[in-house]
């Protein structure tokens, strides 16, 4: 189940579903801790109303539920009619901008024709520091107000109508000792009250109103997030004092603000484009934590059916996405990206599999012995990656003392780590995992990577005054593209091979299977021109081979993809990924306005699967369309942004060109 919503400041970061019930609710870290989630995927923070002696929560079929965002905003917004049971429930959500408080302003509507008395009830399930051991929940009668909490992380749940808070509670035990959960002593429209309980504990609250009919009233429900009590006391009585109506109408201005900062003029595209443009831009910076770091995906439901999450910084995701936040004006978010992996560098110069928001080293499934020999679990393209955005980067902020500081520290290190780290036989990176994470060896893209890498650094050490690194990382990146273009290039393949293996004592093992990054990687990165035979050939080849044709005509990442390919669909899983690197092609190509119909349509068809929130995920179904693996997948929005912006500034030139 995908995520309809994500709202965040950079501290919370809450996953909402398509019935508007929190899912994800991550703090004090973007992406770390989630303190809902949990392997079952049963833990949940539900909604529902009592009414005419029974319980109706947002999961019973009754229910016609729709969720989003605007497209200029991190507010969420959830529209739930219930046409059985003839009521209407509505909320806007937010998470504040500067202050760590997630707050819901609800609408509850009579549709019947005589007055009925509702309780709306609010079930938090918390999961804290994603352990269900050692939790606490006490209704504290000093606020009046239920508080969870384990060590330093602590939630205060409210919710009040008009002037009067909610009168009934009950705080019990789930998924222990036979316990299913306290929103079931919610069924007969009674809560207990018990004051306090420990262990693996959730609660459930209820405001009760009476409405004539065709009447509505407004419900306000929030949660304050600190490290002690003392902290969500004092963020409950501003929450009292500002009211939560002025609270959400000030993160709304903020976040139009934010988006309106560098006004792009993106008049050029269709208003289903504008709108996700937009929509991506705030799902980027909602991914990104205050301290730099920038998570692949909040959405954990595939958690409950494999070992992990996206949840984490993967220097390669992160690089990118931080290039869209530079294109688009935000050089903040991303020197702040740069700086996290800087810290984050190992001491041998390399950056490893992916890390924790926090900047601690996160999971991983790369081996550090290989066939009895001890190999660097490493993707050399993510090292390489954060090296070329960040002279990307450069070249819109010219932030030189930014740059000084980062030379010595991340710079040349990285650059010598590359620079030692090549196949003598080859001249050629050495073996590491390709950008898919999966094969073991040398990789056209993660050599092409390695060489706009090296190409960056020599720009960088020659600004500084340093002529001798410039020279060396100019040597080596000159003979990484002659070698590239030797021993990566099949002819009779009609494209660049996916990747060689090389092993001690035995003949090198070459893989050719047709996959988008060995077209991409070498038009990209600058190993050859975009109007060289050999990427044309090769573009005919990746058409005969990586084209879906079936109701979504996107392209897969490579021949035989098995990544969460349905047993019900001919065809490998189109990725968004992959799709738009084909439209930055036919952009980088384009000589002519016509040239371009081809990016745009792929811009489109990138529109026709986001959900109705403006929800990008990392794959589809070929057959259904309909969102596989994780959404939002951060780096399917950046990729968004970047070849939208791309189309604008290739659609202007040409036009001034033409006269």
């Amino acid at each position: 189940m995908s995520r309809a919503a994500t709202l965040g400041n950079g501290n919370i970061l809450v996953g909402l579903d398509r019935l508007g019930q929190v899912r994800d609710f991550y703090y004090p870290y973007v992406g770390h801790s989630n303190h809902v989630s949990g392997a079952s995927g049963n833990y949940v923070h539900r909604i529902g109303v009592y009414v005419d002696d029974a319980m109706r929560w947002l999961e019973d079929p009754t229910w016609d539920v729709v969720v989003g965002c605007g497209p200029e905003s991190v507010i969420g917004c959830m529209s739930a009619h219930n046409k059985t049971h003839q009521m209407t429930l509505g909320s806007m959500d937010a998470v504040h901008n500067e202050d760590n408080i997630f707050l819901r302003k609800f609408t509850l509507k009579n549709e019947a024709e005589e007055a009925r008395e509702f309780k709306l009830m609010f079930s938090q399930q918390f999961r804290i520091a994603e352990s269900r051991r050692g939790d606490t929940g006490f209704f504290d009668p000093r606020v009046n107000a239920i508080i969870h909490y384990k060590g330093t992380d602590v939630f205060l749940v409210n919710a009040y109508h008009g002037n009067r808070q909610f009168e009934e509670y009950n705080i019990g035990l789930f998924g222990i000792e036979g316990k299913e959960g306290t929103y079931l002593d919610a069924e007969d429209g009674f809560l207990q009250k018990n004051p306090v309980e420990h262990g693996s504990v959730d609660s459930v609250i209820a405001v009760s109103v009476t409405l004539t009919p065709g009447e509505e009233t407004e419900v306000m429900y929030y949660i304050t997030c600190g490290a002690s009590v003392a902290e969500v006391h004092d963020l409950h009585a501003r929450v009292i004092e500002e009211t939560p109506e002025v609270l959400i109408k000030s993160a709304e201005r903020y976040w139009k603000a934010w988006i309106r900062k560098e006004d792009r003029d993106i008049s050029l595209l269709p208003g289903p484009l504008q709108a996700l443009y937009k929509r991506s831009l705030t799902t980027i910076r909602v991914h990104c934590d205050n301290r730099g770091g920038i998570i692949a995906s909040s959405d954990t439901d595939m958690l409950h059916h494999g070992r992990d999450t996206y949840a984490y910084v993967w220097p390669r995701d992160g690089a990118i996405i931080a290039h869209a936040l530079d294109e688009n004006g935000y050089l903040d978010a991303a020197k702040m990206f740069f700086k996290f992996t800087r810290d984050c560098l190992e001491r041998g110069g390399y950056l490893m599999h992916k890390y924790r928001s926090d900047g601690v080293l996160g999971s991983s499934w790369h081996p550090w012995m290989i066939e009895g020999k001890a190999e660097l679990p490493i993707q050399e393209d993510e090292t390489a990656l954060v090296l070329y955005m960040l002279w990307q980067h450069y070249q819109k902020a010219r932030d030189l003392e930014y740059i000084e500081s980062m030379y010595n520290t991340f710079i040349e290190p990285a650059a010598n780590f590359m620079v030692d780290f090549i196949e003598p036989e080859f001249g050629l990176p050495k073996n590491s995992y390709d950008l898919w994470e999966e094969k073991f060896g040398i990789s056209t893209y993660t050599a092409s990577a390695v060489f706009g890498a090296l190409s960056a650094a020599e720009q960088f050490a020659g600004m500084l005054g340093k002529d001798e690194p410039a020279r060396t990382y100019g040597a080596v990146a000159g003979r990484m593209q002659k070698s590239i273009l030797e021993h990566l290039y099949d002819p009779s393949l009609g494209m660049f091979i996916k990747l060689i293996r090389v092993r001690d004592d035995r003949e090198p093992e070459y893989d050719r299977t047709v996959d988008m990054s060995s077209f991409f990687g070498p038009i990209y990165f600058g190993v050859l021109p975009v109007d060289d035979v050999r990427v044309t050939t090769a573009y005919e080849t990746v058409e005969k081979t990586l084209r879906v044709l079936s109701a979504s005509e996107g392209y897969v990442r490579y021949q035989n993809d098995s990544y969460y390919k349905m047993r019900d669909s001919a065809s490998p899983n189109p990725w968004v990924i992959t799709s738009l690197w084909m439209a930055q092609y036919h952009i980088m190509r384009a000589k002519k306005l016509t040239d371009l119909d081809p990016a745009r349509d792929l811009l489109e068809w990138t529109c026709g699967h986001a959900t109705v929130g403006g929800v990008l995920s990392e794959q589809m179904h070929p057959d259904t369309r309909a969102h596989l693996s994780t959404a939002p997948l951060i780096w399917s929005h950046a990729e968004f942004v970047l070849t939208a912006g791309a189309y604008i500034e290739k659609y202007n030139t040409l036009k001034e060109e033409r006269g």
